[in-house]
């Protein structure tokens, strides 16, 4: 099963969580990858996805929040295939705090990687797809802030809704010019950011709050960061040729019950 064979993909925040996820399934299916991270394990993340699929991947430490790293990024992805078919904005932040106490210190982290990040990304992307002939672009936004939100996520809901914003907009702005945009609204996936949550949550049982997360799930679980890593690379391919400007959740029916404690199961 090949279909991303030789596609070139820019992945942000593929260390290590939903990122690592999302370039091992890209991996399987062929596409030639640059990874790229602020943390230097994605050096490791590169060279497990060589061993174990033979695929072509080079890295990029970067900061997304800084609008050079990223087209130095572009460019290294550029120097390297030739061209980028496809990116995956992924990189991003969640920490919780009370709405009254949360500093501009942590407002502007959000702001900065959760959405100038995004906006770095495919501001340097879209240059060389015009000029290729087209592209396709994926982002990571969440069921937060634009269909629920939990106590102590203002700023992450804040930014990830205006991610489905961007999505739209951009989707409009390029749909002529052979570019697609669409993002995915994750729940809860095990990963190291969810956890970190959890702990902010619950610093004396962090996994109670994981177990929790589940409960209310209607599957019974978190997803594993591959089984996002399918949707991302349904969305990159030819698959879903005539998608743009759309929204997909993919939560385990996490956004589906009215309540947790009414009904017949």
């Amino acid at each position: 099963m090949a279909k991303l064979q030789g596609k070139s993909t820019l992945i942000t925040g593929a260390a290590a969580g939903l990122g690592k996820g999302i370039a091992e399934v890209y991996a399987k299916y062929g596409a030639r990858l640059c990874l790229a991270d602020t943390s230097p394990d994605v050096d490791a993340t590169a060279q497990a996805l060589r061993d174990t699929y033979g695929a072509e991947v080079i890295t990029a430490i970067v900061d997304v929040s800084q609008r050079t790293d990223m087209q130095a990024a572009v460019a290294r992805t550029l120097a390297q295939f030739g061209r980028l078919d496809i990116v995956c904005c992924n990189a991003g932040v969640a920490r919780l705090a009370p709405f009254e106490a949360m500093s501009d210190e942590l407002l502007d982290l959000h702001i900065n990687v959760n959405i100038r990040g995004v906006w770095n990304t495919c501001q340097a992307a879209i240059a060389p797809m015009l000029s290729q002939g087209g592209g396709v672009i994926v982002i990571a936004s969440s069921v937060t802030g634009d269909i629920v939100a939990d106590a102590g996520e203002a700023a992450y809901a804040l930014s990830k809704s205006a991610l489905v914003g961007l999505t739209k907009a951009l989707a409009v702005e390029y749909a002529a010019r052979n570019i697609r945009v669409n993002c995915t609204q994750l729940g809860y996936a095990r990963t190291p950011m969810v956890e970190k949550m959890a702990m902010e949550s619950n610093p004396s049982d962090p996994e109670s709050a994981i177990r929790a997360i589940a409960s209310g799930v209607p599957m019974g679980r978190l997803a594993d960061p591959r089984e996002v890593g399918e949707l991302f690379a349904f969305l990159g391919s030819d698959e879903s040729s005539y998608l743009t400007g759309s929204q997909i959740v993919i939560d385990g029916g996490s956004t589906l019950p009215e309540t947790v404690s009414m009904g017949t199961n």
